[in-house]
Order: structure tokens, then sequence, then C-alpha cells
């Protein structure tokens, strides 16, 4: 009599767990009819034990994604095999809302879900147990934490003034154009150009007015770029540009159009009006380089014959031998 009474007593203890953990349980027969729905599902859920006790998972939360959530069940009952689902993978498997006070910020509760197989005393898989953990903490720590990376990422490679690509990483993009022509020898050219009298800008406007002409000119190049470009603000007053795909004679079309742009445009500080015009220097890679240094020095010197050949106009480099 006693040791039925331990029993009895086992028993309700195991129920009062099953019923108050913070973890969802939920037990399925072969064909996916609810047997155990306990307290963290009807909290979450709405629905009661009572009520949905021996009806259809699927057919009660139609949202589900049946085909793909079947094939990991009939994976655990086939293989005997427990399964994982994480919210990695799939952010819930149940619509459930998000109640905790920490992550207000989350929409719906991040789950991962364990599927267990479960044999009766003959040794025969005929029941799976969904164990449902609520992990929107963990999830949002996470996510969080991978865009706060993002972002410092995008902020180290980003110049602060123009949004273009700072120098360093510019380099970085220009070295891999370069290593990329070395292997598939695909025509790469490499632009350089400076705002003309941009001191004289400085001294007339101020540094402030300054600021605004350079970021003028970076909207302005933005807007003209594809996809493929990779543009960036090599220092001061001097912008540089790797043009993917691209040959000398292509670059000199697209730097004629920019420049052109620019000297058409206007910008107006306070109550001035300040207009500015640019000079441009091009380089390819069809004749062999031995590094990307050369191919930038190169594209440098190209700079400096449009500005002595008075400003305001591309030139493409040549050999001077």
């Amino acid at each position: 009599m006693a040791h039925d009474q331990n029993a009895m007593n086992e028993l309700h203890w195991l129920i009062d767990m099953v019923q108050t953990i913070e973890v969802g349980l939920v037990v399925l027969d072969r064909n996916y009819n609810i047997q155990l729905w306990n307290g963290f599902m009807e909290n979450h859920s709405g629905v009661s034990p009572n009520s949905i006790k021996g009806k259809n998972l699927f057919d009660q939360f139609d949202y589900l994604p049946d085909e793909w959530l079947k094939q990991k069940m009939e994976s655990v009952f086939l293989l005997k095999n427990r399964a994982f689902i994480s919210w990695e993978q799939r952010p819930y498997v149940f619509k459930f809302g998000n109640y905790r006070p920490i992550t207000g910020r989350a929409d719906f509760m991040y789950q991962n879900v364990t599927l267990l197989p479960l044999s009766s005393l003959t040794g025969q898989i005929t029941h799976i147990s969904m164990i449902v953990y609520d992990v929107t903490d963990v999830a949002i720590n996470k996510l969080q934490l991978k865009s706060a990376n993002e972002r410092l990422e995008h902020l180290s490679q980003t110049d602060g003034l123009t949004q273009l690509h700072n120098r360093r990483h510019w380099q970085v993009c220009m070295q891999r154009e370069f290593e990329r022509h070395s292997r598939y020898g695909d025509a790469t050219t490499l632009v350089m150009f400076d705002i003309d009298h941009f001191k004289r800008i400085n001294d007339t406007y101020g540094h402030v007015a300054g600021d605004k002409v350079i970021q003028h000119i970076s909207h302005i190049l933005k807007q003209s770029l594809r996809e493929t470009d990779c543009a960036g603000r090599y220092g001061g007053e001097e912008f540089s540009v790797v043009l993917a795909n691209t040959n000398a004679q292509d670059a000199l079309s697209f730097a004629n159009r920019l420049r052109e742009k620019i000297a058409a445009s206007e910008m107006r500080y306070e109550n001035a009006v300040i207009n500015v015009t640019v000079s441009m220097g091009i380089c390819d890679l069809s004749k062999p380089l031995s590094n990307s240094g050369e191919w930038l020095s190169r594209a440098d010197q190209a700079l400096y014959d449009a500005k002595e050949a008075g400003r305001n106009c591309c030139m493409i480099y040549q050999d001077k031998q």
C-alpha cells in the first residue's frame, strides 16, 4: 500500500513538473495527434490541453511548415534518432508572442525545438515528443551583436565625410581587382581625380564650405557608379575609382561624363554659389605592371598631366619614352 502511495506521489510530482516547467512539451502519436500539451504551450497558445487532446497538430495550427516539419518528424520515427531545430535555421515553429520584458523589441518568441522518439515497452517508436525552448533573449542578443559588428565593419571601411570607401578599404578593393586581372585578364581601369583650385575654395569660403564641396562631388560620383565599381576618398580633395570590366577608352567616356556633370552643377553655401571643376587621370591594365602601386602611380601621373593641360579635363596615361 505504501509502495502504491509512493508511486502515486511520484506520478503527481512528474505531472506537476511537466505542467509548470518553463519549456513547451508536446507529445504526438504516429498520426501527429496531440497526446500531451503542457502548461507552457497552453500559456503561450491560449489553447487548453483538454480542448486540444487527440486533435491533429497540423489541423490545429495551419501555419506550421507541415511538409518540412513532417519530414523532420518522420526521420525521428524511422531512424529512432532525435532531431533539432535551431532558431537560426527557422526563428520559430509555433507562432507565439514575445512577453519577455528584457527583449520587448522582438515581435515573436524565438525557439529551439528538440524532437525526441518515445518508445513503448516493446521498443517500438509509437510517439514523438516536441520540446520547445524560449531562446528569445539569446537570439536577440546574438542578432544585436551581429548588427553592431556589421555597423562597426561598415564604419571601419567608410570615410565619415563622404560615405565613400576610406583610403585603406579602397586600396583593398584596388588590390583585389589588380589580382583578378592578373588571374583572368579582365579589363580594369583606375581613375584618380581631384578638385581644381580646392585651396582657393577653402581660403575664400572656409573649411566648412570645402567639406560641403567634397560631399557634393561625392554625391554626384555615387550617382554615376555601377554596382561593380569601387569608389573611395583617397585623401583630402582627391578621389579614386576602380572600374571593373572597363578599358581606358570606356573609362574616358565615364570620366568625361562625370567631369561635365560636376562642372555643370552648382553648390550653394550660405549666400554664395560655388562652381567647381575636376581634373582626372586614367590608367588601365592593358600593359603589364608588376604591382598595384605602379598602377596607382601611373593614374596619378595622368592626373598630374591633366592639371598641366589646364585642368577640367581627363587624360589617359601615356608612356613618356
